[in-house]
């Protein structure tokens, strides 16, 4: 884990120094429409306010220095600390994403299984073809869809386009206030879900699929045991790697939230920080979300690898 941590770090480095321009010059326009006294200005805020004047390697060595000691620095634009920002921004992307993958679990995994054990019939194949064309619909296409469809005067009026609360939030009392809050979660977390439980169902199904077929099973069902216990006791506890798997990549989604879903619908959280500080070159910003949810990335194949140990021994013994 630790090598590849550092290759993520130099990476995401290289990257946020090659895109053209840096904050500063965004902030006080092109070098080449300048006087010689202002792009003296810029000389100086690169060098005392940013440390821009340095060579990449040291930029570098003195950032990854800082980010040992959790220190990710100030953001440019917001001049507050970068962590700061995230903990503002993180409860909410947590909350968008928890909904979501909750509601994506307890629908795909049993619909996944339905799907597997009437192969061929004709509920497989209508679920087979809901879940490819729910797969192919781009997010970007359906966030924009629900908005002119559920939140315009010209359709359906049902719910508010973006944000997470109405203007008067702050003096309701708490049960109105959250039925507010959910209100004006629908739409993100329907943008947010369909693509991901349409992939997971998929996955479920197919495991399940060449779980049935093992000679175990035949075994089971010789042995008089009932369908729900073949199916849930031997079946599916050997055909969730592939749950595990994609449940190890949660933790990095939860923590980077999603750029098109929180742009669309505003919604203040980590995706939205990531996109902002992105088009403004707020460099201790992009790294810092870009490093940590790598580091994320790689904790969760860890918990997965040692998940996949627990539910199937066969692995450990290998």
């Amino acid at each position: 884990m630790v090598p590849t941590l550092v290759g993520i770090t130099i990476v995401v480095f290289a990257i946020s120094r090659m895109a053209p321009g840096d904050p500063v010059s965004l902030g006080m326009g092109p070098e080449g429409q300048m006087d010689q006294a202002r792009a003296a200005d810029v000389q100086k805020a690169r060098k005392q306010l940013y440390g821009l004047d340095k060579p990449i390697h040291i930029q570098y060595v003195t950032w990854l220095g800082r980010v040992a000691r959790l220190n990710f620095g100030d953001s440019i634009k917001h001049h507050r600390p970068v962590i700061d920002l995230i903990k503002e921004r993180l409860p909410i992307t947590l909350v968008l994403n928890l909904i979501s993958f909750t509601i994506i679990y307890i629908i795909a995994v049993p619909l996944g299984t339905l799907s597997a054990l009437g192969h061929r019939r004709f509920s497989d194949k209508a679920i087979s073809v809901g879940l490819v064309m729910l797969w192919s619909l781009p997010s970007m296409w359906v966030g924009q869809m629900l908005i002119g469809y559920m939140s315009g005067p010209t359709f359906l009026n049902w719910f508010p386009p973006a944000g997470l609360s109405g203007n008067s939030a702050d003096t309701m009392p708490f049960f109105a206030w959250l039925n507010d809050r959910l209100w004006h979660l629908v739409m993100p977390v329907t943008c947010l879900t369909y693509g991901g439980f349409a992939y997971l169902t998929k996955q479920v199904r197919a495991s399940m699929l060449d779980t049935l077929r093992m000679d175990y099973i035949r075994t089971a069902r010789a042995k008089g045991l009932s369908n729900n216990a073949v199916v849930w006791r031997h079946a599916f506890s050997n055909s969730v790697i592939p749950v595990i798997t994609i449940m190890a990549t949660l933790l990095p989604a939860m923590f980077g939230g999603s750029v098109i879903i929180e742009s669309i619908f505003s919604v203040p959280g980590m995706g939205l920080l990531a996109f902002e500080s992105v088009t403004t070159r707020d460099y201790n910003i992009i790294m810092a979300v870009a490093t940590i949810a790598g580091f994320l990335n790689i904790f969760g194949l860890l918990i997965g690898d040692l998940a996949y140990a627990m539910v199937d021994p066969r692995i450990s013994f290998e």
